[in-house]
């Protein structure tokens, strides 16, 4: 019998070979770094179900996003933690929380080299742990927008390059694009966390940030994870209201949500390779079961593959490193 006229390993053969056609390419450019934000100087407080991630203070915010730049991560997105909270989130929108502070002194340091992007929600600074005003137990829709709005305004005002809304409440978008518009932002861009899943990956976010909700979960407004016409509904509606940048979150379990959007909208996609995705691989990997970065790369390229243009990952810079040092 003859061999087939068309052999594939061909061009499997070498290293060399492999990356010349390679379809999907990763670069430090595609990545946003987390980071969690604090109270006091010269803390870094190791986050136990995330290992190799630390709650930081201003000033250890501002040495590790200097070490992302370094390995050509252009990009963090700032989650704070306040040192005390109530059931409006006043510090969510105080000039002197933390993350207005990061903001501050990024720029300080850093100016336009560094993005600096904010998670705009109420659930790290709420006392009951939602994502917006709570009455009789429900989590309100339309009085939260209000609080929101001024967050954002107040991270725009301490010089913010973007704002990333996360709350998932219906018609955020639109009402803090129209507040930062009114307050003279109308050139700062959205990130809209618009497929956001109520997700069990996101367990170690929520020892990170301290934003596990007291009562209840968030079922009533982040998404179901089985509904994937709803996802691009989600997406459609940010994108009428202004949202610059879409997202879907998580990224793992919904990459053929990011092949759907790909292929139905033109804005920029990011996907967010949340905390239970980090800490599953970063598990796996010292017991040895897995190598920990071939399954980190192989995980990214997977987002990237799928159709993201950005991806959030706390993988970020020791990706960066590898991908530099090829």
């Amino acid at each position: 019998m003859g061999f087939p006229e068309r052999r594939m390993r061909r061009l499997r053969r070498t290293e060399t070979l492999r990356r010349m056609v390679r379809e999907t390419r990763l670069s430090p450019d595609d990545f946003i770094y987390p980071l969690f934000v604090v109270p006091g100087q010269k803390v870094r407080t190791p986050i136990g179900a995330m290992p190799g991630q630390a709650q930081l203070s201003v000033d250890e915010a501002v040495k590790t996003a200097g070490e992302a730049l370094k390995v050509g991560v252009p990009a963090v997105i700032l989650f704070g933690i306040p040192d005390k909270k109530d059931a409006l989130g006043t510090q969510a929108y105080s000039d002197q929380a933390p993350v207005q502070r990061a903001i501050r002194a990024l720029k300080k340091e850093y100016g336009n080299d560094l993005c600096v992007i904010t998670d705009v929600c109420l659930c790290e600074y709420t006392d009951h742990g939602h994502c917006g005003i709570v009455e009789k137990g429900e989590v309100l829709n339309d009085s939260t927008l209000e609080l929101l709005a001024k967050e954002a305004v107040s991270h725009a005002k301490a010089g913010a390059d973007m704002v990333a809304p996360s709350d998932m409440m219906d018609g955020r978008i639109g009402f803090i694009r129209e507040e930062l518009d009114e307050a003279g932002f109308e050139d700062l861009p959205i990130m809209a966390y618009s497929a956001k899943h109520a997700s069990a990956f996101y367990g170690p976010f929520r020892e990170a940030a301290e934003s596990a909700p007291k009562f209840g979960d968030r079922r009533s407004y982040q998404m179901d994870s089985a509904n994937a016409r709803e996802a691009m509904s989600e997406l459609l509606l940010d994108e009428e209201e202004g949202a610059d940048i879409l997202m879907i979150k998580p990224a793992g379990t919904n990459l053929d949500l990011i092949r759907m959007a790909r292929d139905d909208f033109d804005l920029p996609l990011a996907a967010y390779q949340v905390s239970g995705e980090y800490s599953m691989l970063k598990a796996a990997a010292e017991r040895g079961w897995l190598d920990h970065d071939r399954a980190m790369m192989e995980s990214l390229i997977a987002i990237r593959r799928a159709g993201a243009d950005l991806i959030l990952t706390y993988f970020a810079i020791e990706a960066s490193r590898l991908l530099k040092g090829r």
